[in-house]
């Protein structure tokens, strides 16, 4: 089965931020990651991580002077400085804590000039950090109205255009259905680029354990299919997050390999085809 992370932000809030990795470890997930870190000090998660054992999968820009702001800005025209300095700062955060993925977010904005300046953004910021993977999501339009990448097939364009080998796919099971209707087939046609997985119940955007989508099946296939990036859980719990993880022990095997930063080696491994060690 997959290996699953535990996304904070959404998961184990009855705790203050910093106590969920122990909580995150006790409940049985392998890693985390965190949409926005920026609030606490790198040195403070740092030695949560270390007493946890557990690694940071993936953040999302916008960068530490994000304070309940826009959803990222690489998309806007005219905001070219803004998104270099502040990609800046959150690739040393990254660096700092050794997070696999860097999802960069586009920010809210429409038509071909933003299509072209997200698209240089990107070549930029692959190129800045050539062996650190990021990722571009897309978001289905009704949960955040107006945000530019909406498609996935848009996504795959775009990422053909900006040719980074760093540069991959984040793949939300949850938007992917909102967006197309039929999660496997978007999955099927777009495997081949993504770097990381999401997952939660469609609908409600719950825990992974009823709904549309058939995760036994989903999780199976994926293996079978040879994906060995992480699956994180990123949903909003119906009532206590330790109530409703019972999905996670029906699915998890308990892991005899860990896995590396395989940007930190390859760049091509943004695919999720990543080397395991012995």
């Amino acid at each position: 089965m997959p290996k699953f992370a535990a996304n904070l932000t959404f998961l184990f809030k009855e705790y203050p931020f910093l106590e969920r990795f122990a909580e995150a470890k006790i409940a049985g997930f392998d890693a985390v990651e965190v949409l926005f870190p920026y609030d606490d000090a790198a040195n403070e998660i740092e030695r949560r991580m270390k007493q946890s054992g557990l690694p940071l999968v993936l953040i999302n820009t916008p960068p530490p002077n994000w304070a309940g702001g826009d959803r990222g800005f690489a998309a806007i025209p005219g905001g070219e400085k803004r998104f270099r300095s502040d990609f800046t700062r959150a690739l040393r955060f990254a660096q700092r804590l050794g997070a696999l993925h860097i999802h960069i977010m586009a920010g809210k904005a429409q038509g071909l000039v933003a299509k072209k300046t997200f698209v240089e953004n990107l070549k930029w910021a692959a190129a800045q950090a050539p062996k650190q993977s990021l990722t571009i999501e897309p978001i289905n339009p009704v949960d955040m109205p107006g945000y530019f990448l909406n498609d996935f097939d848009q996504a795959a364009d775009i990422i053909e255009r900006v040719g980074a080998a760093n540069l991959g796919l984040q793949f939300d099971t949850y938007h992917a259905h909102a967006i197309t209707g039929d999660m496997l087939a978007t999955w099927a046609r777009h495997r081949r680029r993504v770097s990381h997985i999401q997952i939660a119940s469609v609908p409600g955007r719950h825990e992974p354990d009823q709904g549309a989508i058939d995760y036994t099946a989903f999780f199976a296939q994926i293996d079978a299919e040879g994906y060995v990036g992480w699956v994180s859980a990123e949903y909003m719990p119906r009532g206590r997050t330790e109530d409703g993880t019972g999905w996670l022990s029906a699915s998890v095997t308990a892991p005899d390999q860990v896995l590396q930063n395989p940007s930190a080696q390859d760049p091509a491994a943004r695919t999720g085809r990543a080397t395991r060690l012995p």
